[in-house]
């Protein structure tokens, strides 16, 4: 029973997370017309080691993807805008939605694993 509990702990940690980054991201997208808003994100890793207390998930095959380290304590941080704009706001369009788009197929892809787990329960509950 622990075993079950660590891996729903697990994969609905990284939803919470996952979630929390798109309403970031949705938030700097809504903005993107607003003077002197600045665009922040979080680093889904240091938040996920931080919720799990796990250290740093490494690729182990060469078709892995590497994610990216921001190197920051956790906490949400401003983005630095390839191109500034001139009414002081950082948002880069084409940079959130390439953001939200990455985190919202790594979020429907953390639900398919969580609903495959529990689809194996189930059926081993149900013995078939």
């Amino acid at each position: 029973m622990d075993s079950i509990k660590k891996q729903l702990t697990f994969f609905g940690s990284a939803l919470k997370i996952r979630n929390k980054r798109n309403d970031i991201i949705a938030s700097n997208i809504a903005n993107a017309a607003t003077p002197n808003y600045k665009a922040r994100d979080i680093n889904f890793l240091d938040e996920f080691k931080k919720v799990t207390n796990t250290g740093e998930i490494k690729t182990t095959h060469s078709k892995h993807i590497p994610t990216k380290n921001y190197n920051i304590s956790g906490k949400a941080f401003y983005r630095d805008p390839v191109i500034a704009s001139l009414d002081g706001n950082t948002v880069e369009l084409s940079v959130e939605q390439m953001q939200f788009a990455e985190n919202t197929t790594r979020y429907q892809t953390t639900l398919n694993f969580l609903n495959g787990k529990i689809s194996k329960m189930i059926s081993a509950i149900k013995g078939e």
